[in-house]
């Protein structure tokens, strides 16, 4: 079992990577709390080699997750077991064609003990089939490259929200803010609700928008809204982290340390701490417009 230190650290790690957006059926980035009731969403992101549609899934559940219900499919005949769910098209015209993108989501129990669940995927389509059920071997770092769907089970406290393309914007001398930006991505839904960082003695959650002519600041001090399985993306000239009272310049080539806090709709309080990277990442907005605070 991982260790909690570990898989904080393998949280945030994952919060800048995108490694599983190689597996072509995956749960949601970001992990769950252990012992939460589960939403398991597997995404199927295209049929079999050579196949023009998905006719089935089959998902094998791990010891640490217990079933509680199976979503049905208009069209699709579900078999729900306590070990194994599947579905299978009724016919040519339900099935899932190649360049569509749709979930199967399973709903459940997770196991009290923090640690990586593995739920092996068999997808079945009009050619042939895809196992997606290949695990890591422990101290290799090949790619795999039939990986059964992973969620990370993550300790009391480490946040179930997966962080990607972060960035902070540069300074000048004698500048005393700046913002930092992210794409933020909750499995269960939660809301962003505090920052921090010893690069700056202010950190808030802010949206920009524009009244009439002017760009205008304002703290969101309810927090921003993640909901389930959906990405929101703070950027220039939207929801940013506004770093205020910098206490050191914020130079590129570098990188901030950054403590994100969140709620879940429970209120339960959970945070995430990430290495910001100073300078936009290829293919970022970067435009810059003058705001004054609402």
């Amino acid at each position: 079992m991982t260790h909690p230190h570990t898989l904080q650290s393998l949280a945030a790690c994952a919060a800048l990577c995108s490694t599983a957006a190689l597996a072509h059926v995956t749960l949601p980035a970001g992990g769950a709390a252990a012992g939460s009731d589960y939403e398991a969403a597997f995404r199927v992101g295209h049929a079999c080699t050579d196949a023009k549609a998905t006719t089935g899934i089959r998902v094998q559940l791990p010891e640490g997750f217990t079933l509680a219900q199976a979503q049905p499919r208009k069209g699709w005949t579900l078999t729900a077991q306590p070990r194994e769910v599947s579905w299978k098209a009724d016919s040519p015209q339900s099935a899932l064609p190649a360049a569509e993108r749709t979930e199967f989501i399973v709903r459940g129990k997770l196991t009290d003990k923090p640690g990586t669940l593995y739920f092996k995927v068999l997808q079945s389509c009009d050619v042939g089939s895809a196992d997606w059920a290949q695990l890591p071997v422990a101290g290799s770092t090949a790619k795999l490259a039939s990986p059964a769907a992973r969620l990370d089970v993550l300790p009391a406290g480490v946040a179930a929200v997966d962080v990607r393309d972060a960035w902070v914007r540069q300074t000048v001398p004698g500048q005393s803010g700046t913002g930092a930006f992210m794409k933020l991505t909750a499995p269960s839904g939660a809301r962003l609700v505090g920052a921090s960082t010893p690069a700056a003695g202010v950190a808030e959650v802010h949206e920009m928008k524009m009244e009439g002519d002017t760009m205008k600041m304002r703290e969101l001090t309810s927090g921003l809204e993640l909901p389930p399985r959906q990405t929101v993306e703070l950027k220039p000239s939207g929801m940013h982290v506004m770093l205020m009272d910098l206490k050191q310049p914020i130079a590129k080539g570098g990188s901030i340390p950054m403590t994100l806090r969140f709620e879940d709709a429970r209120g339960a309080k959970s945070s995430l701490e990430v290495q910001v990277p100073v300078g936009a990442p290829p293919g970022a907005a970067t435009e810059s417009q003058g705001h004054v605070h609402n």
